[in-house]
């Protein structure tokens, strides 16, 4: 699965398995010219029945997984904290700029970084592009590290484990941090949300950063609308298809104005 600046891969994990600082000014997303171009021509208007489409087929199923049902609802049910696992100083700005950008737009996400590794539950490693294969290979032992290169070449990718009630209990994103700003975010963003539950990637919903198609580089309105729909309380992990499709219609509404109003939509 390839887009035209990286692959990306998600990894659904079994419940048991377990450079130099700079002081350079940080570009955030706004400051980035190939970012500035895309939400320009950002689409914001989406019908009931794309939103849904595209929540269903990215919360269910799973793009690369190793173990496990993935016909149920996973998420995290509890805070959420980011340790950044890096040399980068300018890096690790730019992921907490990230990280408050999505707590600031998911109405039920307690999200925040933390300079804690032990009571992170999610680790951003950070690593050299020449040092992405090892890394991947520590993470994953050496077999899978070979299928995962064979098979999607990813620059960056993210995995979490659940527990047996479908929550999240931990999530690894490893990024590379040398292939410039624009791959840097649209990775960061990526791959962070997709920790977060939203595990499937899909070739059939154009507006959405999962997607192998598409690169972002931003938080865009369609997958704020995929990630507030998951993170509402009414959607519980461990959901079925059935039993949200059923409580869809009443979180949309609230969802529909959230959206609506952090993004000042009228």
């Amino acid at each position: 699965m390839m887009s035209q600046h990286r692959p990306s891969i998600l990894l659904l994990l079994p419940a048991t398995l377990a450079a130099c600082l700079t002081e350079i000014p940080v570009p955030a997303a706004a400051e980035v010219p190939a970012i500035v171009a895309r939400q320009r021509n950002e689409k914001k208007a989406f019908t009931d029945a794309e939103i849904v489409e595209g929540f269903l087929k990215t919360a269910f199923g799973a793009e690369y997984h190793l173990a496990g049902r993935v016909d149920r609802i996973r998420k995290y049910d509890r805070a959420v904290r980011v340790f950044a696992d890096g040399n980068r100083a300018d890096r690790k700005a730019q992921l907490a700029k990230v990280v408050a950008d999505i707590r600031s737009k998911v109405q039920h996400l307690d999200i925040a970084m933390t300079d804690n590794h032990d009571t992170a539950n999610v680790v951003v490693k950070m690593v050299r592009d020449r040092e992405l294969n090892r890394t991947i290979a520590t993470y994953y032992g050496q077999e899978r590290a070979k299928e995962i290169r064979s098979s999607l070449d990813p620059q960056c990718l993210s995995g979490f484990r659940k527990n047996e009630n479908y929550e999240i209990e931990h999530s690894d994103v490893i990024l590379t941090v040398d292939n410039g700003d624009f791959v840097f975010l649209d990775c960061a963003y990526e791959e962070l949300l997709q920790s977060l539950g939203p595990i499937n990637d899909t070739a059939t919903v154009p507006w959405t950063m999962f997607n192998d198609s598409v690169s972002m580089g931003f938080f865009d309105v369609y997958d704020q609308y995929l990630l507030n729909l998951l993170y509402d309380p009414r959607i519980k992990p461990g959901m079925n298809v059935q039993e949200v499709k059923a409580a869809l219609p009443d979180v949309l509404t609230d969802v529909r104005a959230w959206v609506a109003k952090v993004n000042h939509l009228e």
